[in-house]
């Protein structure tokens, strides 16, 4: 059975409360196989007979919305595809030259467009950088996140869909699911 694994956007944070128990008893009742969730952010792992990421997607929108009464975008990823992203990421040069304090990766639902993808990698804000790839924009700051102009909101223009995690994060769910 495919395994996917999904990243779930903007709960736990103003008010739009997903405990992860509940949701990994929603999606077992719903159907999915072997539910995992690691720490509280809306990172999941689940099996389904469906193999498209956006029909599980879509499936797991519908649900989420209908259980928790507020609309939950869900971003989703092969095991593969994430342990992919988390190589990649260790393999980039620090364009901040040691003055990085964290380092995020942003996965969007859908491929950058490449006109939008080449305004972000021009991304000239001091102690902020940011490299689109793909379906994901690795950034870096060398400030604290409160302090960044960038964003997940900036990173969204244009009606993109996408949720962020930082590097850390990446690497402990490559560890943990990407097999």
């Amino acid at each position: 059975m495919p395994r996917h694994v999904v990243l779930l956007r903007a709960v736990n944070v103003g008010g739009r409360w997903v405990k992860m128990q509940r949701l990994r008893e929603v999606l077992t009742v719903a159907g999915f196989a072997d539910v995992q969730t690691h720490i509280q952010s809306g990172n999941v792992l689940v099996g389904s007979s469906m193999r498209s990421a956006s029909k599980v997607g879509t499936a797991l929108e519908a649900l989420l919305e209908a259980e928790f009464g507020f609309a939950i975008p869900c971003v989703v990823r092969s095991p593969a595809q994430l342990r992919q992203v988390a190589a990649y990421a260790a393999g980039l040069p620090d364009p901040l030259r040691g003055a990085t304090l964290r380092r995020y990766v942003t996965f969007f639902r859908e491929p950058l467009p490449e006109d939008r993808a080449a305004v972000l990698a021009g991304w000239d804000v001091p102690g902020e950088r940011l490299h689109p790839a793909g379906s994901e924009i690795h950034w870096w700051l060398g400030k604290p996140t409160h302090e960044a102009k960038v964003s997940n909101a900036v990173l969204e223009r244009g009606g993109a869909v996408a949720t962020s995690r930082d590097l850390k994060v990446v690497r402990a769910l490559a560890d943990k699911w990407g097999a």
